[in-house]
């Protein structure tokens, strides 16, 4: 039995480095139409990305794709690691505090909500922020509150070593929703196994 598709295109490209759809098309024997609906599912699930355009010819320039950096690996992780303990870990409480809130800032960045938008509106544009930032978030109501659930922790490498980050992920939200924010649970299992957190937004008007 021959590998599936998806696992051809991968190893092709771990092989090869990049690849266009024509490439794969001659490579793979398949039409066209049918590699790139299997490039848009790896892509859509972070096996591969788009990674530079080519011009062929005189036509119009093709995508390039290649393996994506989490098939790939990375230093990332100890780099920021490396960061947050070179200059927020030993700063003083109130140096701390301001430093997280600024990297919440610079997470948010045009997202900050409008005052007069209905809270449930503002939740909304939050969870889509937030799926921007990769935490596959989803809010729900709740007697106590709206709650957020965060579904992905995208510093999972580091939170062990940086707990402070989920202080930051709470400053994220406040700015984002606009109102005060606590974090009720921190890494819990679902029923599938997969760590999530909760974060409860006070009640407003």
């Amino acid at each position: 039995m021959s590998p599936p598709t998806r696992l051809r295109i991968v190893d092709y490209l771990r092989k090869q480095q990049t690849a266009t759809v024509q490439e794969l098309k001659r490579a793979l024997e398949m039409t066209g139409a049918n590699v790139r609906h299997h490039l848009a599912i790896l892509e859509s699930n972070d096996l591969i990305e788009l990674i530079s355009h080519r011009r062929a010819g005189r036509g119009r320039p093709v995508n390039v794709y290649g393996l994506s950096r989490r098939v790939l690996g990375d230093g990332l992780d100890r780099l920021a690691g490396a960061m947050f303990q070179t200059f927020l870990r030993d700063a003083p409480g109130a140096a701390l505090e301001s430093g997280l809130r600024s990297m919440a800032r610079q997470l948010v960045g045009n997202a900050l909500p409008d005052s007069v938008t209905p809270l449930p509106r503002r939740l909304t544009q939050a969870v889509d922020r937030l799926d921007k930032l990769h935490y596959q978030a989803r809010w729900e109501a709740g007697s106590l509150g709206a709650r957020i659930i965060l579904g992905h922790c995208p510093y999972a490498a580091i939170i062990k070593d940086y707990p402070e980050l989920c202080q930051m992920d709470a400053y994220l939200l406040e700015q984002l929703s606009g109102l005060p924010v606590e974090q009720v649970a921190r890494l819990q299992p679902n029923l599938k196994g997969y760590p999530f957190c909760i974060f409860r937004v006070s009640l407003g008007h």
